[in-house]
């Protein structure tokens, strides 16, 4: 019996690596630069950004059809950000435990049913970042906790909103680009409780 995504098998010959030597190094993340050859049998430098922390990020989704986003100034690109609760889980905790923290100290929120909906290489071109997305259904309050460098805003919108705004280009951040249309996607196709699904597809 064949597989439907036979079509996925990799092709080729893989990277080989002759020398590596780390030129940055910090307590998230560190720089290699690497004399490798390519595919091709090119030889190549590369540059690697490492990253010692798996992404995290969590769409809360409330009974209403509505989510809770997060509005904070974001140090690299210097712009103001609206984004899905995010964080970073150490390499050897489970994705899910760092989810559950994030979502309570970003937004006070905890969640009674959790759900994996999504892994993604943010940049692999260049890093090997990993990141998980979850979906956290049937919420209540707690007290919010973040850490001392955010500064963070908190909204509840309809989910119909919030997709338009991503899509738009308005809330440009991958992870909540991708985990808000992996939720429409679940509701499409039958993967959220009715009830919900026709909140999310609500225009």
């Amino acid at each position: 019996m064949s597989d439907k995504f036979d079509w996925l098998k990799p092709h080729g010959e893989p990277w080989s690596v002759t020398s590596a030597k780390v030129v940055y190094d910090n307590p998230w993340i560190n720089v290699t630069e690497h004399q490798a050859v390519a595919p091709t049998g090119h030889p190549a430098l590369y540059g690697k950004v490492s990253f010692k922390n798996q992404a995290i990020g969590v769409v809360p989704l409330h009974a209403d059809g509505t989510v809770t986003l997060v509005g904070q100034a974001r140090f690299p690109r210097g712009n103001y950000s609206w984004e899905i609760p995010e964080g970073g889980a150490p390499m050897g905790e489970d994705p899910l435990d760092g989810a559950k923290r994030e979502l309570a100290e970003e937004v006070g929120l905890v969640a009674a049913d959790w759900r994996p909906i999504l892994t993604m290489e943010l940049s692999n071109s260049i890093s090997d970042e990993v990141a998980h997305g979850f979906l956290a259904l049937d919420l209540s309050s707690t007290k919010a906790e973040p850490d001392e460098t955010e500064d963070l805003a908190v909204a509840r919108v309809p989910f119909a909103q919030a997709l338009d705004a991503a899509v738009a280009g308005r809330m440009p951040d991958s992870l909540t680009v991708a985990l808000l249309l992996r939720v429409h996607h679940m509701a499409v196709v039958g993967e959220l409780p009715a009830d919900l699904a026709a909140l999310v597809l609500a225009r």
